[in-house]
């Protein structure tokens, strides 16, 4: 009977010890889902998110930017592989590409230190706001809007109520009307030649031609026109060479006066070859 009872208080005493074991582990694991070693903040959390949507959004500026850059250079072959007519048609169906095409311009140029744009305003700045300016290849017109003089402003596509949509070999402008024209940057065309006797048409004697051109365009060495053959064509229409300006590594700025009346044909001259500018993938 005591062995018994002996035993029956041995079982008692170890249920209480298992008891007590479980809840003592019970305590053991919901301590460990505290503890910081195994807790992981939210802010972190938050953290790594953003990490990767940041990595996820650089990615995607990049390929948005090689895409951006690939219609640039496409559209800038093209205009300066075809003729101004065909240019104007090809903005015509589809207008949106001017703006890629000038987005990628923007671009290019904010690595040039000197902006011929600029060398340009100054000039006309310099000199009467009486004069009367056509800037055959506005852009965005900033040389309008940076003058006090009248101005016309000309390009393939007019995304601005002052800008006049048309061929620059064919303006709306009467014979003998302005005293300045500007090509800065747009003698691109095939045609380029029709350009600059329109600008002769519509200058009145004793004005002025400014152009500023890529210098790798004018460099005989490799594959450019000589700039000495350009000058004697643009002089065959009937203007004076007053000064040219090749201290820019980048471009080229000629000065032109209506002096004379024009001596040669037009079809009779002889004008060179201007290499187009082509951007190389980066």
């Amino acid at each position: 009977m005591e062995d018994v009872q002996r035993r029956s208080k041995k079982r008692k005493r170890g249920g209480r010890s298992r008891g007590k074991k479980k809840e003592d582990c019970s305590r053991a694991v919901a301590a460990d889902a505290k503890s910081p070693s195994v807790y992981v903040p939210s802010s972190t959390c938050a953290s790594s998110t953003a990490k990767i949507a940041s990595k996820s959004s650089s990615f995607l500026d990049k390929m948005k930017a090689k895409l951006s850059g690939g219609y640039f250079r496409m559209i800038n072959e093209k205009l300066y592989t075809c003729s101004g007519d065909e240019a104007l048609n090809y903005f015509k169906e589809d207008p949106a590409l001017f703006n890629v095409y000038h987005s990628g311009y923007q671009e290019q140029m904010s690595h040039w230190p000197v902006q011929p744009n600029d060398i340009i305003i100054k000039w006309i700045n310099d000199h009467s706001p009486s004069l009367v300016v056509a800037d055959f290849g506005c852009g965005d017109a900033r040389l309008a809007r940076s003058v006090k003089n009248k101005v016309f402003s000309f390009d393939l596509v007019s995304n601005d109520p002052s800008v006049i949509a048309c061929d620059m070999s064919n303006t709306p402008l009467d014979i003998s009307s302005v005293d300045v024209a500007v090509f800065c940057l747009s003698l691109m065309g095939t045609n380029f030649p029709n350009y600059l006797q329109e600008a002769n048409r519509v200058l009145k004697h004793g004005g002025w031609l400014l152009i500023a051109e890529v210098k790798s365009r004018f460099d005989p060495n490799k594959g450019g026109a000589d700039p000495k053959e350009f000058v004697k064509s643009t002089c065959a229409l009937g203007f004076t060479s007053v000064i040219q300006d090749f201290s820019n590594k980048m471009f080229l700025l000629f000065y032109f006066q209506k002096k004379e009346k024009q001596r040669t044909k037009e079809h009779q001259i002889k004008w060179p070859e201007l290499k187009p500018c082509l951007y190389k993938r980066r």
